[in-house]
């Protein structure tokens, strides 16, 4: 009895130290080993910069794939994005629909419930591209149906 005992408490041991070494070695292969390598060398190799030039250009009126958001002449969904963007999803902004006061109202509740900071002269570029672009849709309920064949249920 006293040699099992020995036995099993040995491989209670092995075990522990195999889980400690499993560990360790799954902690460390998260991190990639450079010895000659500072971490600013290694940043800057594994960062791909794009520039705003390489960035292709979107038509008037096109959806931007990235946002969801209606392109515009004056180039406003950009700023929208970005502001809007940086605490939400930006469909969040594009499920909705508000006059202009409707978002203005709903930029004041994120100022004084969320946190949003102060737009300064953002605010009104950005009210003018929500209210342009997501304003309320006046459709009333869905058109009546057309082209089907009725025919009588049976009883």
């Amino acid at each position: 009895m006293n040699s099992t005992y020995k036995r099993i408490k040995l491989q209670l041991q092995i075990i522990r130290l195999l889980f400690i070494c499993a560990i360790a070695v799954g902690v460390l292969g998260f991190y990639e080993f450079r010895p000659n390598q500072s971490s600013a060398e290694t940043d800057a190799e594994n960062t791909t910069l794009v520039s705003p030039a390489s960035e292709p250009k979107l038509a008037v009126g096109s959806t931007d794939p990235i946002s969801g958001f209606v392109v515009d002449e004056k180039g406003h969904f950009e700023l929208v994005r970005t502001t809007c963007g940086a605490c939400h999803s930006t469909a969040l902004v594009t499920q909705n629909r508000a006059t202009r006061q409707g978002w203005k109202d709903l930029i004041v509740w994120m100022q004084e419930t969320q946190k949003l900071w102060d737009l300064g002269e953002n605010e009104e570029p950005i009210l003018d591209y929500l209210s342009t672009h997501y304003a309320p849709t006046q459709k009333g309920r869905r058109p009546n149906l057309t082209g089907i064949e009725w025919y009588e249920l049976g009883e």
